[in-house]
């Protein structure tokens, strides 16, 4: 029985693991087109619903979904109401991918597994190596449920597990909540309905009690963004809480059903597993339905629950213990960790303030300076920390370690400066002079920032795990990002030829608006260049060699 038990452990853990591979592989490859293309569908309730439905089938996760959907209410991009239809449509999408994942498509798990891995490793690009995770993330997934099959077979003959599920049988409320925290002990609805449906097609449970346990799992995937997003501004709370709203009635308007046999489970499926994929289908068209028809009042409603952002004071504790200073690993560790709080500082300072071009907001630009100022404050102790470092101990092979972090503190508190002093000006001027970027130049605006703040999280991930190809990726973005800024600057010029009279209001302000994304952005990037120098990834000059300088072809 421990064996087995072991066995079916392990079928989770790889399950729970291959979907995360897939949306590794979607973010790593997609992630700047798919949010641009998200935010483009979003501007119609129906469309954002569908474009949320689509995001989840390609990222593995509503919660994602529901992050990207945070930030862009955040950053003033999209309107609340716009934001709760894409986290619903997200869940439809995750659902109808369980209803794909469950399919009876064993035979082309081989395929799927050599074209994968052939692609992975024949790849000569970054996005045709990450498309080939994703395939072998789908396998993997597809070898996860046949392990999750096998090994519930004769765990179902216990008669242990019998009485176990002849209990739940009697009590589908357990079963209910039990599916709940299940699905937020796995953070993936996806996989624990996976789970649940396989566990029912094995005959390990009944029917209802599976249907109760995805039911659960309904509600438990809602409480997960919500968690995430609980220190994001006010706006983006509001989404996660109407979201939770509408999931909660519909569960709890589902499960009644169950409860008192109102639902025919047989008439959804030829077997247990496929009914209650079914049953978790039906739940998320008819969540879509009715939520996209009380969209507003969902809003309204949270907007009352949720309190107002305040300026509190900070208290987080400072990463840089002076007692590490005596071992000179430790102390380094510490100063990357303080980074790492830098470097969150700066996203959270970044995500807002795109924001307040559309409507200045006295209370958010105090935060972000109050942040700014935080940032200072870690940038300072953490030179003062490094030289002491450097002062107590010979520090010797690890020297160029120390410079290399006060060089990446140096450019996180200049980020934060650009967005504190400079834009924060520029979004205050045209508040004052009651000026508006055109519909153009700002969606151009708002598009430049929304990569820049992709970019942050890439960064994030970069400093956080020194992964070698994020932060190949990293430095790859600073170029393009270079590159998108002298298009858009174009776009500008263009519209400026026209004489179209917003666009000349504001055309200090919209340039320098993107020059400074631009160097926020490179200054972000810079959180790479170590990693990109130790591998050999990294150029020791931009400039043609002599024996070609100033020559034409």
């Amino acid at each position: 029985m421990i064996l087995l038990s072991v066995n079916l452990a392990a079928a989770v853990a790889l399950l729970l693991w291959s979907v995360r591979l897939i949306r590794t592989g979607v973010e790593r490859a997609f992630m700047p087109e798919l949010r641009r293309h998200l935010k483009s569908l979003s501007q119609r309730p129906v469309s954002a619903a569908a474009g949320g439905g689509i995001a989840a089938m390609l990222l593995q996760s509503s919660t994602a979904v529901a992050l990207i959907g945070g930030g862009f209410v955040a950053s003033g991009m999209l309107a609340p109401p716009s934001a709760l239809a894409l986290l619903l449509g997200a869940d439809l999408g995750s659902a109808a991918m369980a209803r794909v994942l469950m399919s009876p498509v064993e035979v082309i798990i081989p395929f799927l597994l050599l074209i994968g891995i052939a692609t992975f490793f024949n790849a000569r690009s970054r996005k045709t190596k990450q498309v080939g995770r994703i395939v072998i993330g789908f396998a993997l997934v597809l070898v996860s449920l046949q392990m999750i099959r096998t090994a519930t077979a004769p765990i179902g003959e216990n008669e242990i597990v019998q009485e176990i599920s002849a209990y739940f049988a009697n009590d589908l409320l357990s079963a209910f909540l039990i599916g709940a925290v299940l699905a937020w002990i796995m953070h993936s609805s996806l996989a624990a309905i996976l789970t649940f449906a396989t566990f029912a097609a094995s005959d390990l449970i009944a029917p209802p009690v599976a249907a109760a346990l995805v039911i659960g799992a309904n509600l438990g995937g809602a409480v997960v963004p919500l968690v995430l997003l609980s220190a994001a501004p006010r706006s983006a709370r509001q989404v996660v809480v109407g979201n939770l709203l509408a999931r909660g009635g519909i569960t709890l308007a589902a499960l009644c059903l169950i409860v008192f046999d109102v639902i025919d489970l047989s008439l959804l499926g030829q077997n247990a597993g496929q009914q209650v994929v079914m049953l978790h289908i039906l739940l998320n068209a008819t969540l879509v339905g009715v939520g996209l028809l009380g969209l507003h009042v969902l809003i309204r409603i949270s907007g009352a629950l949720v309190p107002a952002s305040t300026v509190d004071a900070d208290t987080t504790v400072s990463a840089l213990d002076p007692n590490a200073l005596e071992n000179t690993d430790y102390a380094l560790a510490c100063g990357q960790r303080e980074l790492l709080r830098m470097a969150e500082t700066v996203q959270a300072m970044l995500i807002p303030v795109m924001g307040l071009f559309r409507e200045w907001d006295p209370q958010v630009a105090q935060l972000i300076e109050k942040r700014e100022d935080a940032v200072d404050r870690m940038h300072f102790e953490t030179k003062i920390y490094l030289s002491k470092l450097r002062e107590k101990n010979d520090v010797g092979a690890q020297s160029q370690s120390s410079v290399e972090l006060v060089a990446m503190a140096n450019n996180l508190e200049e980020a934060a400066d650009k967005i504190a002093v400079n834009l924060l000006a520029l979004a205050k001027k045209m508040n004052d002079e009651a000026i508006s970027f055109s519909e153009q130049g700002l969606a151009d605006i708002e598009q430049f920032h929304d990569q820049v703040v992709t970019n942050t999280q890439l960064a994030l991930n970069v400093l956080t795990t020194g992964d070698a190809e994020a932060a190949r990726q990293l430095v790859a973005e600073k170029d393009r990002v270079r590159r998108e800024e002298q298009r858009l600057q174009a776009r500008h010029l263009n519209r400026l030829r026209k004489r179209r009279a917003a666009s000349v209001e504001t055309t200090n302000i919209h340039q320098e608006t993107l020059r400074l994304l631009k160097q926020i952005n490179a200054a972000l990037c810079y959180l790479a260049y170590p990693i990109a120098e130790k591998t050999g990834d990294l150029l020791g000059s931009r400039l043609a060699s002599p024996r070609y300088a100033g020559s034409q072809t």
